[in-house]
């Protein structure tokens, strides 16, 4: 199976919006260069593989099922409260955990998206998926990355809510999944502790021996963020801050860490066929959990304003070239 051309989405919770609305825009660019039509999802026959991490593999098994950009960014817009509750319905889960988990708890007890990856993806099997995909995790048993593959006979029949559930099990934010994986019994968390941008796992998949790509200057690359957190922790913070300040801030400087590392390497790997889609994100919109309508709205307006930037249009110009 030949995957010279690859899809990567990185991790972001809500900010998952930002990446499907970007999506949305290199589909009208295929559409436009008559590489797409419209109504159809024309991302799906201009990929070899999908990778996903996090809300990135949500949006990788959504577009593998043959659902659109735009359809995604209204599933985010019309169950973010469910996915991530607010104050009132944290504070309620939280209570009636505290005797089996005690006040150290998930910030969210994963049944809202549980719920919703459900309802979407039914008793679907990454076998069935319309395109191959790549998925990301980690298993806190063995303390060993889980890479999920729908081409690969062991991992075909797994439910695709499941893979999506134990890709977006972030620490502190939603408790681990438990799956059985080729045999074995695994407590998966989020993807991104592994590679919250997964497009380095990605192109190693692409080249190995039975891929058919001999070179990874022959590969197409398009990398798509969910914007880049600009907020700083300063000196004092950094020195003073123990286990309970680090806690939830760790999670986010571990992502962003390993998302710009492999930026890098892909950059270096592949040239002139790497494109990456991401913009910086003021500090009112980087959490990964505020489904307020002022945040969506504002990431919702930083991705349009993305789009339209000059720069962006004459790179989707040249990527669509290349497909």
């Amino acid at each position: 199976m030949k995957m010279r051309r690859i899809l990567s989405l990185d991790g972001g919770g809500i900010r998952g919006l930002v990446s499907c609305h970007w999506l949305g825009g290199l589909e009208q660019a295929l559409i436009q260069a008559g590489k797409a039509q419209a109504g159809k999802t024309g991302l799906l026959k201009n990929f070899d593989l999908i990778a996903g991490s996090s809300t990135g593999a949500l949006i990788a098994c959504g577009l593998a099922s043959g659902i659109d950009p735009d359809a995604l960014a209204q599933l985010y817009r019309a169950q973010r409260h469910l996915i991530f509750p607010n104050l009132a319905g944290r504070l309620w889960s939280r209570t009636s955990r505290l005797i089996s988990d005690g006040l150290s708890a998930p910030r969210y007890d994963g049944v809202g998206i549980e719920k919703v990856l459900r309802k979407v993806f039914g008793k679907t099997t990454l076998g069935q998926l319309k395109a191959p995909v790549l998925i990301t995790s980690y298993d806190t048993i063995s303390r060993s990355p889980v890479i999920f593959k729908s081409f690969q006979p062991e991992h075909r029949d797994l439910l695709v809510w499941q893979v999506c559930r134990a890709s977006s099990a972030a620490p502190t934010y939603f408790p681990a999944h438990a799956m059985k994986v080729e045999g074995k019994d695994c407590a998966l968390i989020d993807g991104g502790v592994v590679a919250n941008n997964p497009t380095a796992c990605a192109i190693a998949e692409a080249l190995r021996k039975d891929a058919q790509v001999d070179n990874s200057r022959d590969l197409v690359v398009v990398s798509v963020g969910s914007g880049e957190r600009t907020r700083s922790i300063d000196l004092e913070s950094a020195r003073s801050w123990g286990a309970l300040e680090w806690a939830v801030p760790i999670i986010d400087v571990l992502f962003d860490g390993n998302t710009d590392s492999v930026d890098y390497i892909a950059r270096q790997l592949v040239g002139d066929g790497y494109f990456r889609m991401q913009a910086e994100l003021t500090v009112g919109l980087d959490d990964l959990d505020d489904t307020s309508e002022t945040n969506v709205l504002g990431l919702e307006t930083m991705a349009r304003e993305y789009l339209a930037r000059p720069a962006t249009k004459k790179m989707l110009e040249r990527l669509v070239k290349m497909l």
